[in-house]
């Protein structure tokens, strides 16, 4: 049996260091996605639209694994990569101190072999043995980030302004602007890992500031 091991493959974007701003070039890379917002009032921890969508996503990521070591044919083996998190405003520029309209897509790498039809199989059992309505949200798709920063920050969430600040002053002095969502990957459940433990990559979308 094939395994496969994506974290080492994709390492580079996967374990940036804590002590400084990396700039990577992001491939396109396949996920399984659910676009949602964060109701009024709630924090992500406390949202019941967040909660089920993560339930649906770890459900149908560990689905597709089973499905992908159990088949007759090339059987492949691998872990399930992580919960990642693309946030904004609809208007106006996000900011990560103020937990207003929120909205997410949230995200857990596929690997390439995990075909259209493995998914809509995958949903279909996960709707019989796991009911959940967030199931019928989710999508399988491609997506391509490009050039963009990160770091690990440390910590909790309710620390991440600091570390975002720390991107935007490397983003200055290195004539870079930003161009898209602010990218969160949380390396452990952030609805069960105790504050302190967290690890959180930061990933901004950047591009060259035209002179």
């Amino acid at each position: 049996m094939e395994k496969l091991d994506l974290r080492k493959e994709l390492k580079y974007l996967y374990a940036p260091s804590a002590k400084k701003v990396e700039v990577v070039d992001v491939p396109e890379l396949q996920f399984a996605m659910i676009d949602g917002q964060i109701e009024p009032g709630q924090m992500p921890g406390a949202s019941p639209a967040f909660e089920a969508a993560v339930g649906a996503l770890y459900g149908i990521s560990y689905r597709l694994k089973f499905m992908s070591k159990l088949r007759a044919d090339n059987p492949v083996d691998y872990k399930v990569m992580g919960l990642e998190g693309l946030w904004w405003i609809e208007e106006g520029e996000f900011d990560i101190t103020q937990p207003g309209n929120w909205h997410w897509t949230l995200l857990i790498v596929q690997p390439a072999h995990v075909t259209p039809a493995m998914f809509v199989d995958a949903q279909a059992e996960l709707r019989e043995k796991r009911p959940n309505p967030a199931i019928d949200q989710l999508r399988l798709a491609p997506f391509h980030e490009g050039l963009c920063m990160q770091v690990m920050h440390l910590g909790p969430y309710a620390d991440e302004p600091q570390t975002v600040a720390r991107m935007k002053e490397f983003a200055q002095a290195h004539n870079y602007e930003p161009a898209g969502k602010h990218h969160e990957i949380y390396l452990g459940d952030p609805l069960r890992s105790a504050p302190h433990q967290l690890k959180t990559i930061l990933r901004q979308p950047v591009r060259p500031v035209e002179a």
